[in-house]
């Protein structure tokens, strides 16, 4: 029984580990561009996920110190283990622009390619570049 309240304690790990292998295995196994490249996007929509999820607190709340100055500032002794680290979210969104930006020129390669040499098999390819 341990294993299985291990198993369910730690769900979203093993979900990004699943995530990471299908995104693996379709870069590595398939042969169409178009197929790696999905791959490519699912192996880092997990990364991403995975480090959302690692910046998340349980009762963890926003990083907005209310009433730093006047009358009462005293008081209210500032305990950073209260707050959410922004910095994980915020360069997860930079990730997420770049994976955008990388996967739409990526398909505009794939386009040339198919017009060039239609065909986005990777062994056919292969071939008619070593004919050249």
């Amino acid at each position: 029984m341990d294993l299985l309240a291990l198993i369910t304690a730690k769900y979203n790990y093993w979900l990004y580990i699943i995530l990471m292998m299908i995104g693996l295995y379709a870069m590595i196994s398939k042969n169409n561009l178009i197929k790696k490249l999905v791959g490519m996007n699912i192996f880092q929509t997990a990364i991403i996920l995975f480090y959302v999820s690692i910046g998340f607190k349980h009762e963890g709340t926003i990083p907005i110190i209310k009433e730093t100055s006047g009358h009462g500032a005293h008081h209210a002794a500032i305990q950073a283990a209260h707050y959410i680290n922004p910095l994980p979210h915020v360069l997860m969104l930079t990730a997420i622009v770049v994976s955008v930006a990388t996967f739409g020129v990526a398909m505009a390669l794939c386009v040339r390619i198919y017009q060039r040499y239609q065909t986005l098999e990777e062994d056919e390819l292969r071939m008619r570049l070593s004919e050249k």
